[in-house]
């Protein structure tokens, strides 16, 4: 433990700098500082001695981002798509007057969390049981959560000039309100 903690001190610096200069934002580069001594923790028997560790670490910290950079690229690959999804589910009905390219941004402009709770109950038909079972939190957490996705997404729509009247209510094929 001390010698960890002796590398964490001396390195920390160095390898917040690599991933800060190599990440889009502050918060994925904390995540890979944070991942890259959670390995090093894991593997200390491996981790070599002296200025071998630093460089040791480096490499650990460049997989780190480099599985990062798979997940954004996977990430987003999927947003692609659920817009295509989208598109398929809810027919652009001439009478609906909804722009569905900008209802496909508002959702893409979301938190993640917001977006993989809002897919769960639209794309996925979970109810909240099952999404507080998917998702590891209470019921409660879900109803809340949901509730307040819904009403961000909502503010969204109506700040990027979208407004959904109970006629123009986008709904999947095959179901009914």
């Amino acid at each position: 433990m001390a010698r960890f903690e002796a590398v964490y001190r001396e390195t920390f610096g160095q390898i917040t700098a690599y991933a800060v200069r190599r990440c889009d934002s502050p918060q994925d580069a904390a995540d890979i500082v944070a991942e890259t001594f959670t390995i090093a923790w894991r593997r200390m028997d491996e981790l070599p001695p002296g200025k071998e560790a630093t460089l040791w670490l480096y490499g650990v910290a460049r997989n780190v981002l480099a599985n990062h950079r798979r997940g954004e690229i996977r990430r987003q690959a999927r947003s692609v798509e659920l817009d295509v999804e989208m598109v398929d589910l809810y027919g652009a009905a001439p009478d609906t007057g909804v722009e569905l390219t900008a209802i496909a941004e508002v959702f893409r402009s979301l938190p993640d969390d917001d977006r993989e709770l809002l897919s769960l109950v639209a794309w996925e038909g979970l109810d909240r049981r099952q999404i507080a079972t998917a998702l590891g939190v209470s019921r409660n957490a879900v109803r809340i959560r949901l509730h307040r996705a819904r009403r961000r997404f909502s503010r969204a729509l109506v700040e990027a000039g979208v407004h959904l009247t109970p006629e123009s209510r986008l709904l999947p094929a095959g179901r009914s309100l």
